[in-house]
C-alpha cells in the first residue's frame, strides 16, 4: 500500500500550513454590528508539528479551526496546506470534536470504516483497516460495541480512529477531551501522543487547559482576546517519549507559568 495511504500506520505525508494575514468577521445577530473573530493572524505550521491552541474564550480558536477545516472562509488573507489554498472541507483534514459526532445506530468498527466505504473500498478492506486502527487506540475487542455502549473516552478514541483513517495531512481537534473526567483526559492525551508519533500527522488541537496544552504541543499558540491575533507562539523544549510525570518537573512549572502569566494579559 502505497505510504501515506488509508490504512498506513507509518507516518503520513503531513501537512504545513501557512496563513497569511487572515481577517474573519461575523454579524451580531441580535444588532447587526460587525464582529472581528480573526484580524491579521500570520502564523506557520511545520509538517508533522503538534501545535496546541490556547487564548481567552471568543478569541477566534475555533473560528481558526474552522477555517483550517474548510467550513468557513476568511474574508482576507489567505490559508494553504502545503501551498495549496483550503476553500472546502477536503479527506486530507480529519476533525475531531468535544462531542464525538458518532453515528449511534452503527457499531464502533462501522463508525470508523463509514468513510471508507463511502469512498468505494471494499468491505473486506475497510474493515480490515478499521480494526488497525481501533486497534491504535486501544479498542481492539470492541468492534461490535455501539457507542451507547461506551464510556467518555472511548467514543472519542473510536472518533480519533475515524479522523485518522483515511491517512489526513491535517488533524483538527476542538476541546476533544474536554468533557472527560481528569484521570481519563491525562490517559488519553499519553495516548494520543503516541498516535501523533505512530502517524506523523500534523495536529492542531484547542484546549483551555494550560497544563494539557504544555503537555501536548511542540508549540503552544497563544490567540489575544477578540480580536484574535496572535499573542506568542511559545516553543516547548520537554524531552520525548512524554510522560505525565514530567509536570511535577521545575521545567514544566516554569512553562506552566509563563503561558497563565502571558493568558492573564491576554
Amino acid at each position: 500500500m502505497e505510504h501515506g495511504t488509508p490504512g498506513t500506520l507509518g507516518r503520513s505525508a503531513a501537512g504545513r500550513i501557512e496563513c497569511r494575514s487572515v481577517r474573519k468577521t461575523y454579524r451580531d445577530a441580535a444588532d447587526g454590528t460587525e464582529i472581528v473573530a480573526l484580524d491579521g493572524l500570520t502564523l506557520d505550521i511545520g509538517a508533522r508539528e503538534f501545535l496546541t491552541l490556547l487564548g481567552p474564550s471568543g478569541c477566534g480558536k475555533s473560528t481558526l479551526l474552522n477555517i483550517l477545516a474548510g467550513f468557513e472562509r476568511p474574508d482576507s488573507g489567505k490559508v494553504l496546506l502545503n501551498g495549496v489554498p483550503i476553500e472546502r472541507p477536503g479527506p486530507d483534514r480529519g476533525v475531531v470534536f468535544q462531542d464525538y459526532a458518532l453515528f449511534p445506530w452503527l457499531n464502533i468498527q462501522q463508525n470508523v470504516q463509514y468513510g471508507l466505504r463511502e469512498k468505494g473500498m471494499d468491505k473486506a478492506e475497510s474493515s480490515a483497516v478499521a480494526q488497525r486502527f481501533l486497534a491504535m487506540v486501544g479498542l481492539s475487542g470492541f468492534e461490535r460495541r455501539f457507542p451507547h455502549e461506551l464510556s467518555g473516552g472511548m467514543r472519542q478514541r473510536v472518533a480519533i480512529a475515524r479522523a485518522l483513517v483515511s491517512g489526513p495531512r491535517l488533524l483538527l481537534m476542538d476541546e476533544p477531551f474536554g468533557a472527560l473526567d481528569e484521570i481519563t483526559r491525562d490517559r488519553l492525551n499519553e495516548e494520543l501522543l503516541q498516535v501523533w508519533t505512530s502517524t506523523g500527522t500534523t495536529i492542531v488541537f484547542v484546549t483551555h487547559s494550560i497544563y494539557e496544552a504544555a503537555f501536548l504541543g511542540q508549540h503552544v499558540l497563544l490567540l489575544a482576546a477578540r480580536p484574535g491575533r496572535v499573542r506568542e507562539l511559545v516553543p516547548v523544549t520537554l524531552g520525548t517519549p512524554r510522560q505525565l510525570a514530567m509536570r511535577e518537573t521545575a521545567e514544566f512549572v516554569a512553562l506552566a507559568g509563563h503561558l497563565r502569566r502571558v493568558l492573564e494579559t491576554c
